[in-house]
């Protein structure tokens, strides 16, 4: 059996259970959970949840009323659920085994305020294929494509309900398009870049169903300022001093 770490969140005293060797959570979603906001009482379903770092970060920073996250692997599925035991979150949030394609068929249409997903970034085969398959899985498009995050999206939000997701820069055009064919209109977007001097590799983005078309395109958010030295702005959407992490 693979060993598991306790990670301590930095947030409410809350704590995620992960594997040692297996897919562990990253800055994305970190920042997706910064980015993505729910009115008071809403409900939020987060779509591959994977670890439920998502919804358990999304527990500590709003005051939603139901979050639940939705899984396909049985083994990640069980560990989610386990780290929302440790941190005594079960009358809050809810983590379901089930395939994403299938979101429709497990949650009542019209039925979320907001989804999140931080979703399967490389298309099939592009790119090494990590020999883990919970990693694959997590980085691949192998169980699941875009369109099926955004037909779920189309399908189990509420009338202007809202969708937040972060995705590779590369693959923008195609995304912008996917959302707009399903009824849910990109209104606001930040692009994420390691330096200030290199490009964006991945973007924030909010697109709202039955929304209008019209799309604020916020501030670029930079992460490193030096080699191993975050930006202000990062050390605060971890709630840390500014020192090395």
């Amino acid at each position: 059996m693979e060993r598991e770490r306790i990670d301590d969140l930095g947030i409410k005293g809350y704590r995620i259970i992960q594997k040692e060797q297996g897919f562990c959570f990253g800055m994305d979603a970190v920042l997706l959970s910064d980015f993505a906001s729910v009115r008071d009482g809403g409900r939020v379903l987060d779509l591959g949840t994977g670890t439920g770092i998502l919804p358990i970060l999304m527990e500590a920073k709003t005051k939603a009323s139901y979050l639940a996250g939705l899984e396909i692997q049985s083994e990640m599925a069980k560990m989610a659920k386990r780290s929302v035991q440790l941190n005594h979150l079960e009358s809050k949030i809810e983590i379901v085994e089930g395939d994403i394609k299938e979101a429709s068929a497990i949650f009542s249409h019209d039925s979320f305020d907001v989804i999140t997903s931080n979703p399967p970034y490389m298309i099939g085969q592009h790119g090494l294929v990590n020999p883990s398959d919970t990693k694959a899985v997590a980085r691949h498009e192998i169980l699941c494509i875009f369109s099926d995050i955004s037909d779920a999206a189309r399908k189990l939000l509420k009338n202007r309900g809202k969708l937040f997701l972060v995705h590779r820069s590369f693959r923008l055009a195609e995304i912008l398009n996917q959302l707009s064919k399903d009824g849910l209109e990109p209104k606001r977007i930040r692009f994420v870049h390691p330096y200030q001097e290199k490009e964006s590799n991945i973007f924030l983005l909010e697109a709202v169903k039955g929304g209008k078309s019209r799309m604020v395109i916020e501030p670029p958010l930079v992460v490193y300022k030096a080699p191993n030295q975050y930006t202000d702005e990062i050390y605060k959407i971890y709630g840390m001093e500014r020192e090395e992490m």
